[in-house]
């Protein structure tokens, strides 16, 4: 299972698939990838941690208790054939991004 992102456009174009395909030709060139991420830009693995854990019980009740506007979270509950959205933000140039699971659910 991963996530997806979805971004919703208001002032959004039409665009043939001619069309989306010559502009990721276009693109491609431009691309640059990194050859590693630095641990700052990755979460932290089991052995970085020296806290204890909260368990996700107690981890879900203590954000639950937070305000709505002040938790910066998402409480969602996918019923069968629909997915978990794990973020929803609008970005500065007005469009909503949504994250969500790829897998849907199946109970």
């Amino acid at each position: 299972m991963a996530i997806e992102r979805i971004l919703l456009d208001p002032n959004a174009v039409y665009l043939s698939e001619d069309d989306v395909v010559a502009k990721i030709n276009a693109a491609t060139a431009n691309i640059d990838r990194a050859g590693s991420v630095e641990a700052a830009a990755r979460p932290l693995v089991d052995a970085e941690v020296t806290a204890p854990k909260l368990s996700s019980d107690a981890a879900k009740l203590n954000l639950d208790a937070i305000e709505e506007l002040e938790r910066e979270y998402i409480k969602t509950n996918p019923q069968a054939g629909e997915y978990k959205v794990t973020g929803v933000q609008v970005d500065s140039d007005g469009k909503l991004a949504v994250d969500k699971s790829d897998t849907a659910e199946v109970e």
